[in-house]
């Protein structure tokens, strides 16, 4: 059976990454992914971050390389079916995190001014909480 691979560009990115996921889970995609649902993965998500939590432990980084891979993987694989539901996508995810990044770092990507660790954690602490109370 004749092999079908992503036209890379330069080297792959996460928009291939995504595009593969979506392949596997496409109509002629591997039934095995197709037959997964966010509950089923879930044992997958705990086995690859305690995989990544030895090769941390040990400083094993070309095994780090490869369990941050599969924890991407995981969260691109939850994206991708959360988009065939019509949920969210991997962009939406993504987008997610960078608002809570810039939102939750004011020192550094706003006017705040921060000069010692136990001030840091005083507004990280009271951002959350600030989010957290939006969200009720």
């Amino acid at each position: 059976m004749k092999q079908i691979k992503p036209k890379f560009k330069k080297s792959p990115d996460f928009n291939d990454l995504v595009f593969i996921m979506r392949t596997l889970l496409g109509s002629k995609g591997c039934p095995w992914d197709k037959k997964q649902t966010h509950k089923s993965l879930l044992k997958y998500l705990s086995e690859e971050a305690s995989e990544l939590r030895e090769a941390v432990r040990k400083n094993d980084f070309e095994n780090m390389k490869e369990e941050l891979g599969d924890i991407l993987l995981q969260v691109v694989f939850h994206s991708v079916l959360a988009e065939q539901a019509g949920r969210f996508s991997a962009a939406d995810v993504i987008k997610s995190i960078n608002s809570k990044l810039i939102r939750r770092h004011p020192h550094v990507f706003g006017k705040l001014k921060i000069s010692t660790p136990g001030q840091l954690l005083k507004e990280w602490r009271r951002i959350k909480e600030r989010e957290k109370n939006t969200r009720r």
